[in-house]
């Protein structure tokens, strides 16, 4: 009887110092979402905001406003790493349908392929650093450069699902549905999965795999 009665009292204090982490925590969240719900938003993104709200653009039903989804993305666009280059890359999609779900769906895809090709791009610059530097041979980096152009699929998918940082949508007048998307991932983080799919390609094709692109090495990691 003891033991039971001291189980309770245990089982109640348990209870109790949960709700109240909860509790804090619930606070907590509520208190961020109040504090960004109130915060200013500039200048340029309700000039924005305006500009496209005329041009027919809408949000979707409970999502962000369209002057805080567009200050979120002024946001990420000023931060930048140690290295003070931008710490987020961006891709844009736009898309039309018959239904908006097609149409985002869509549009987020061509985002993510817009995405890839700024990879594609930024790490063609690094190869080519990397020659100049004499750190590569030039047919090392014709074989890297090779892997790099036929790579866009395999990087785009390897973005797995993402959220849209802003997203539009507007009727046209034949009723069908346009939808515009711009998407945000970490440069360091999809670079590195980048260079993580040249070497195992480069794995696949029995080459010789260079160990310094810029810092990262595409070999044993």
């Amino acid at each position: 009887m003891a033991k039971t009665k001291l189980f309770k009292i245990l089982m109640a204090a348990f209870l109790t110092i949960s709700c109240v982490g909860f509790t804090a925590n619930a606070q907590r969240v509520s208190s961020s979402a109040k504090e960004a719900a109130s915060a200013k938003v500039s200048k340029e993104a309700k000039a924005e905001a305006k500009k496209l709200t005329k041009e027919g653009w809408k949000v979707a039903p409970g999502a962000l406003p369209l002057e805080r989804q567009l200050e979120r993305s002024y946001g990420l666009q000023y931060e930048f790493n140690d290295e003070n280059q931008p710490k987020y890359l961006f891709g844009d999609g736009m898309s039309t349908a018959e239904s908006y779900d097609v149409a985002k769906m869509q549009a987020t895809e061509i985002a993510k392929q817009n995405l890839a090709s700024k990879i594609e791009s930024e790490l063609t610059a690094e190869i080519k650093t990397t020659v100049s530097n004499n750190q590569m041979s030039p047919e090392e980096a014709t074989s890297l450069l090779e892997i790099l152009q036929g790579s866009r699929t395999v990087i785009t998918q390897s973005m797995g699902r993402v959220t849209p940082v802003t997203e539009v949508y507007r009727k046209l007048k034949n009723k069908n549905t346009e939808v515009s998307v711009r998407i945000a991932y970490n440069s360091e983080t999809i670079k590195k999965k980048a260079k993580d799919i040249i070497r195992k390609q480069q794995r696949e094709r029995g080459e010789k795999i260079h160990q310094n692109i810029e810092g990262y090495e595409l070999g044993n990691h």
